[in-house]
């Protein structure tokens, strides 16, 4: 028994009229009426009497039409379950991140994210070093730059991201704020460390403009966010990811240096071993990341 079959006797019982049930679904006279007779045929039944004019239910027809809504009604229900089973997001999110992005910029989304999807559980891993993805308890990492491991798939989050100069007002109030790179060199430069090595050359510019600078100074961590806290407290300027900083420079915790100069680029890509980890938790993730930080990069042209 064909279900639309079923659906048209509904609507021409309920508007008395097989022709105005064929235009509500869209169907030709002709095929409205070759199909209530393959379903009358079906049945063993003549369900309504109809005539040029007129249209009324048959005893049967009477019978078969609770029978009928009931059906179609309880087809209704059921898309509607199952969309709503698609609509929801459950199992485990594993997820390795940089720590100062990780700790003060996407745990508040991820909160956001399980409120939203309260089935959905948050497995976080937080470290600078990039992640192997073939032995850490992740399926994804979001990480600065371009992966290491060609065997990676890299899905870009915030190609445009880049790095800005930065210091607190406290200590901009003692120590000035420089106007060009090389007054850099009268600064204390707070200084981040990969493995063994410091980045303490500091790149402006592109192309044949770029400008370069070795800087010094008395503190070094291979935490990011230890080098944005001693830029909070005063300690000296420091060279962070835009996405990193752009919520203190908004809010006025930290301002920006140099903001006419273009900083070192810091891509910042979702990586995997393979897309079929891109399940639709990692897609929900993914697609929050670019909308977010794409917000947050917007703000960098209003900071200038």
């Amino acid at each position: 028994m064909r279900l639309d079959d079923v659906l048209l006797f509904v609507r021409a019982a309920e508007l008395g009229s097989l022709s105005a049930a064929a235009r509500l679904l869209d169907l030709s006279p002709a095929v409205a009426s070759a199909a209530l007779k393959r379903l009358e045929a079906q049945l063993g039944a003549r369900l309504l009497a109809r005539s040029t004019r007129n249209l009324r239910l048959t005893a049967d027809g009477e019978g078969f039409l609770g029978h009928a809504r009931a059906a179609l009604a309880s087809l209704e229900e059921g898309q509607r379950l199952l969309a709503q089973g698609q609509d929801q997001v459950s199992g485990v999110l594993q997820l390795s991140a940089p720590s100062d992005f990780g700790r003060n910029v996407l745990l508040p989304w991820l909160d956001e994210l399980q409120r939203e999807h309260p089935q959905l559980s948050v497995r976080l891993l937080l470290g600078d070093r990039n992640a192997d993805l073939f032995r850490q308890a992740a399926d994804v990492a979001v990480r600065y730059g371009a992966p290491e491991d060609s065997s990676l798939v890299a899905l870009p989050i915030c190609s445009d991201n880049r790095r800005v100069l930065c210091a607190s007002p406290a200590y901009l109030a003692r120590h000035g704020e420089p106007r060009e790179v090389a007054h850099l060199a009268q600064h204390n430069c707070l200084l981040y460390q990969l493995g063994s090595r410091v980045h303490d050359h500091w790149c402006f510019g592109q192309g044949s403009s770029e400008v370069g600078l070795t800087v010094r100074g008395d503190r070094f961590c291979d935490d990011a966010d230890v080098v944005r806290r001693w830029a909070l407290a005063g300690q000296g300027i420091a060279y962070k990811s835009w996405l990193d900083v752009a919520m203190d420079i908004q809010e006025g915790r930290l301002k920006l240096l140099l903001g006419h100069l273009p900083g070192e680029p810091a891509p910042f890509n979702l990586m995997c071993t393979h897309r079929a980890q891109l399940g639709k938790p990692v897609q929900l993730l993914r697609n929050m990341l670019r909308v977010r930080c794409q917000a947050l990069l917007e703000q960098r042209a209003r900071a200038v």
